[in-house]
């Protein structure tokens, strides 16, 4: 599966999705109650990052490979491969860079996913490119990611990309980060040169306010402390980089507790059986509503109470955030797609200034006071940008403000005005009201990402 920073969005900022029909929605959920009470292997999704060349795609290759996760067909297409582009042994990084331009070069330009399992857990690897020009592809990767794998040449050290990737990991509230110190065979297995580079991403780290770190010296290349324990590197007594991603402890309380569910669809079947039905479909961003609630939809601030919470053709007592449900209330009120349904003491913020910050993706500069598209979850209106504030400089970390134009990769801090008001949160309180996408109307491109401040 490969996906692109441009068209329509791509992230997963807004969920974006449409039910198209009324089915769908219900069928995900339809085992709702017996799959909580049933043991299913936890689901992880990682990113990797790092700079060009640290050994991101080989890594993954070497995950997959002892592991035991490749068919064995993919591993002769592999070797194949590997003669035919003159490599003196089997390049494992060819499993993940699918595109020609990749291969014939040896790097990451666009987002590849994979997907495997063990015993213990599943897993969706993100792999990402390390060029400074693919840095929104980097964000589109790490979007939707539990944790981030940076990975670091142990010739080179930390780097221009390694602060950008650890920052922009930060930024989207990843709080769980591994170090992977690479190519250690290069340094001929050195615990003084990995002790270095460890105490260096540790100030940048500290700085960066990462809550979990971990650092791992290996050499995915020969598959030292990947999956096995590397006989080079008997002073390491830590965990391999595999039986760590197993047993990671990842934090799933990143959306505060307060109940938030934005209308994606209105129900309206019209049928013989289901004349007078009406209910409001979604997906609960956070929180949990139960039947017999009192609600208030915003941004009209209408009051009511839930009637029914209903999954195919039955009801449940309550839903949770990440369950796609249809929520019946008690009042014929008008709801359309794109309120947010919450609770009358847990209001989300309201308003047409919003302060945020952004990653710019595209190659025209950002230019304030034209119109874009923006997109909130469900919610869609159009804006104007009224100030950029400071631009962010991934050297030194420090705010810096600037009369130049915003170009592609750069991060900065910008206040925008919306056309309506919108219902949102913080993007720490709340990765998914508080995410949002810029698209320029006349070509429909995803031209940014913004996390609301």
């Amino acid at each position: 599966m490969r996906r692109e920073a441009r068209g329509k969005p791509v992230l997963g900022f807004p969920h974006t999705s449409n039910l198209g029909s009324q089915t769908p929605a219900f069928q995900i959920n339809d085992n709702m109650e017996d799959n909580r009470n049933s043991n299913f292997k936890s689901l992880l999704r990682f990113t990797t990052a790092g700079s060009v060349d640290d050994g991101k795609s080989t890594l993954i290759g070497r995950l997959l490979y002892d592991s035991k996760s490749i068919f064995e067909d993919q591993m002769e297409h592999i070797v194949q491969s590997s003669k035919r582009l003159g490599k003196e042994d089997v390049d494992l990084s060819l499993l993940t860079d699918g595109l020609r331009a990749e291969r014939e070069q040896g790097i990451t330009i666009d987002v590849a996913y994979r997907y495997f399992a063990t015993p213990s857990r599943k897993f969706i690897i993100a792999d990402t490119p390390g060029h400074i020009q693919y840095t929104r592809n980097m964000v589109t990767g790490a979007s939707t990611a539990d944790l981030a794998v940076i990975l670091i040449d142990a010739r080179k050290g930390v780097l221009e990309q390694t602060i950008r990737h650890s920052y922009i990991a930060a930024l989207l509230d990843i709080r769980h980060i591994i170090f992977c110190i690479n190519k250690m065979d290069m340094v001929n297995y050195s615990e003084a040169d990995f002790i270095k580079i460890k105490n260096d991403l540790s100030v940048l780290a500290s700085r960066l306010n990462v809550e979990d770190v971990h650092f791992i010296p290996i050499s995915a290349k020969y598959g030292d402390n990947v999956v096995e324990p590397s006989e080079n590197m008997k002073w390491y007594n830590g965990l391999t980089f595999l039986r760590l991603i197993e047993t990671i402890q990842i934090k799933k309380d990143k959306n505060s507790s307060d109940a938030r569910f934005p209308v994606q669809t209105v129900i309206r079947p019209l049928s013989s059986d289901y004349h007078d039905y009406r209910s409001y479909a979604g997906r609960v961003a956070g929180g949990v509503f139960r039947k017999g609630d009192e609600v208030v939809v915003m941004p009209s601030m209408l009051r009511s109470r839930i009637k029914s919470i209903d999954v195919m053709n039955r009801s449940l007592a309550e839903a949770s955030a990440g369950d796609s449900v249809s929520i019946q209330i008690e009042d014929q009120i008008d709801i359309n797609r794109g309120d947010l349904i919450v609770k009358p003491d847990k209001l989300a913020t309201s308003g047409q200034d919003i302060t945020m910050m952004l990653c710019w993706f595209n190659e025209k500069p950002l230019k304030t006071g034209v119109k874009y598209f923006l997109r909130n979850n469900t919610r869609e209106t159009s804006c104007i940008v009224k100030s950029v504030n400071y631009r962010m400089n991934i050297n030194t970390l420090e705010k810096e403000t600037t009369d130049e134009l915003v170009r592609m990769n750069d991060i900065v801090n910008i206040t925008l005005r919306t056309a309506s008001p919108l219902s949102y949160d913080s993007y720490v309180k709340n990765n998914i009201t508080g995410s949002i996408i810029l698209i320029e109307e006349g070509t429909n491109e995803t031209v940014a990402a913004g996390m609301i401040e």
